[in-house]
């Protein structure tokens, strides 16, 4: 049951945030589904446009409070779509996922409204609990790699060079340690470091940041 709160104050919106937002909670949702591949082997690429109207209502929703009213001016969406959005059951959606090839034939074309929504609410959860998708978290490694060349990072594309296949989030340093055993950082050892670093991390661009933090701190 979807409960309507108002009075609240209105939280403003930055479009750049928001669209970040959506994508990664979209890409997540398409991992969830199995990801691109597994859409293109069932035909169903006419369900990206569920998925990303789900994402935009769900985010609107979670992260920043609007009505049903205002998502759907916003999303171009009716009111009653927007309510069928928020009251999906990411349970029952997971329970239709893990029967794809039924799920790809009963809704051919377009993805269900309560599917999508269900989906949509279980990707947000996940990314909100730091676990992107793996698509975007792949482009990040190689985005990240390439800064790191680009600016003559050595530590940076070192790091990245010996964890290349690990997986997000990282909850804590044990397999860092493990990858970077005898690695050094800034002329202090790899495990140093690592202690000194916030877990969970949910990209490379994120690692590199808390390591740099890190670098930063033991140097003062």
């Amino acid at each position: 049951m979807v409960i309507e709160i108002t009075g609240l104050p209105p939280t403003e919106i930055n479009e750049k945030d928001l669209e970040h937002l959506v994508s990664r909670v979209f890409f997540k949702s398409i991992d969830l589904l199995g990801g691109l591949n597994k859409l293109t082997e069932f035909r169903t690429l006419t369900w990206l446009p569920s998925l990303a109207r789900s994402a935009y209502v769900i985010v609107l929703r979670e992260e920043y409070l609007k009505t049903e009213e205002e998502i759907a001016e916003k999303v171009g969406l009716t009111k009653n779509t927007v309510r069928n959005i928020l009251r999906a059951d990411p349970t029952l959606a997971m329970e239709k996922i893990k029967k794809m090839e039924e799920l790809a034939k009963e809704e051919a074309k377009e993805l269900r409204v309560h599917t999508a929504g269900g989906i949509a609410k279980l990707a947000f959860k996940m990314v909100k609990e730091g676990s992107d998708a793996e698509t975007l978290i792949h482009y990040c490694s190689i985005t990240a790699t390439e800064v790191a060349q680009a600016l003559e990072v050595p530590w940076a594309y070192t790091v990245l060079k010996h964890i290349k296949g690990v997986k997000y989030p990282i909850q804590d340093a044990t397999e860092l340690k493990e990858r970077l055993k005898g690695v050094k950082i800034k002329n202090y050892s790899a495990e140093e470091v690592l202690n000194k670093i916030h877990y969970p991390i949910g990209t490379p661009s994120q690692l590199l940041h808390e390591i740099k933090l890190a670098i930063s701190g033991m140097n003062s």
